[in-house]
């Protein structure tokens, strides 16, 4: 297994949609085994394909949780079904929303409190479950970097012009930035 490094915001592969996965072997196999190797390193919840540098419908997750769903998986080419998303503006310090992609920065976002996804595991294995909460946020995170979409891409009005001076005072949004778990300095402070 290898850490590999996370692509920062304005790198490609983050914004458009990742293809479906085809082929189950041994290639894909070490690309999960990575994931989880990545993730655990960068104290992550989630990890999706595109993250680090793979534009693959495939995401690993980290959570404990009290939905009878697996604490730790992959879900590879995942369908999300998610309850209606709260209309109202999120609480700054409930709904607070991080990514390794964006690394060290959170932002107020509001997510459905209800998801439900089905797809397959690395061996091709159907999977499905539900997920409330923070599982669900979890979910909806990696399902949408799938998509070519960053949470910094959903926030609203107030809370996305203030991402949008973040992004620009770090540097972020072209091409060819990374930061490397376990060798550069923890951006979230774990």
């Amino acid at each position: 297994m290898t850490v590999r490094p996370i692509v920062i915001h304005g790198e490609p592969v983050l914004h458009r949609r990742a293809a479906e996965v085809q082929e189950f072997n041994d290639e894909l196999r070490t690309l999960v085994a990575d994931m989880y190797e990545t993730m655990d390193a960068s104290n992550g919840v989630g990890l999706a394909a595109p993250q680090v540098g793979v534009g693959l419908r495939l995401f690993t997750f980290h959570y404990p949780n009290d939905d009878d769903a697996p604490d730790r998986g992959v879900i590879i080419n995942p369908v999300l079904v998610t309850s209606k998303v709260p209309g109202s503006a999120p609480d700054p310090d409930e709904d607070v929303e991080g990514c390794l992609s964006v690394p060290g920065e959170n932002f107020p976002l509001q997510r459905a409190d209800w998801a439900r996804i089905s797809g397959v595991d690395e061996n091709g294995a159907a999977l499905e479950f539900e997920a409330t909460d923070w599982f669900a946020r979890v979910l909806q995170h990696e399902y949408d970097h799938l998509d070519g979409k960053l949470y910094v891409d959903r926030l609203n009005e107030r809370w996305g012009r203030k991402a949008r001076k973040v992004l620009k005072a770090n540097g972020w949004g072209v091409p060819g930035l990374s930061w490397m778990p376990g060798v550069d300095p923890d951006p979230f402070g774990h």
